[in-house]
């Protein structure tokens, strides 16, 4: 079930997003807020999977709502009847942006989009790992395990089982011994919490565990292909090298 708080500063509007939600299955309208300011409230009350989400409001504009709730922001969809903030959209994480009126179809496609990148752990779950994680990540400088889920369980994998990371925009998804799981992190984020003595980042899109390569081979421009255990094949681009070994 996807819990999702409608965020506008009109009525007629929330009203027509509150109708293309019921007619769908596993999804709970769990508020609607006017404006950006009641929204953030709203948000932190409710804890909602997703926020469909106005982007010109009074007050508090919704990029002003991404912003002030930071990484506690749930997963967003922009609604708006202004097609030029699509890029600062994307750029906010967001994970659609529909023109208003909404279409029913744009709308299904974007929550089936929602439902694949959460989780299925319960809203209160995932809260409380949150606080596993910080407690597991503030005890050392780097990580030595990553909170990843895995249908309706929660697990801490240590990060010598991470075989590869490839971003995913906002996301990332962590790649260990044949199974991938999704984190919501960005690859800069994430990397920077990893020992660099056992990762390497290798190209804008990709970061690997040492210890999980087999093979270096040269390639083109400067370029070098890493293949995996597994046989996965990689680009380490030559700026990544110079990075890494001026580093």
């Amino acid at each position: 079930m996807i819990r999702v708080l409608i965020v506008d500063d009109e009525a007629p509007a929330r009203a027509q997003l509150a109708r293309l939600l019921a007619s769908m299955r596993d999804v709970e309208l769990v508020g609607e807020a006017d404006d950006g300011e009641a929204a953030v409230d709203r948000i932190t009350a409710l804890v909602p999977d997703l926020v469909l989400l106005d982007i010109k409001m009074p007050r508090l504009d919704g990029f002003g709502v991404v912003q002030a709730l930071g990484d506690d922001m749930p997963l967003t969809i922009f609604c708006t009847a202004y097609d030029e903030f699509a890029l600062a959209a994307f750029d906010a994480h967001a994970i659609g942006y529909l023109l208003k009126p909404v279409q029913s179809q744009r709308l299904a496609a974007a929550m089936h989009r929602a439902a694949a990148l959460l989780t299925g752990v319960p809203t209160a779950r995932r809260r409380g790992m949150r606080a596993v994680t910080e407690l597991v990540e503030s005890t050392a400088p780097f990580l030595t395990r990553l909170l990843v889920y895995e249908a309706d369980r929660a697990l801490l994998l240590p990060v010598e089982r991470i075989d590869h990371i490839r971003a995913e925009r906002n996301y990332c998804d962590v790649r260990s011994g044949g199974r991938t799981f999704r984190v919501r992190r960005t690859l800069s984020a994430l990397a920077a919490r990893l020992d660099p003595k056992g990762f390497l980042r290798i190209n804008k899109s990709d970061v690997v565990r040492l210890d999980a390569i087999d093979e270096i081979q040269p390639w083109s421009h400067g370029d070098y292909r890493v293949v995996l255990h597994d046989g996965t094949s990689l680009s380490w681009s030559r700026r990544y090298r110079a990075a890494a070994s001026t580093g």
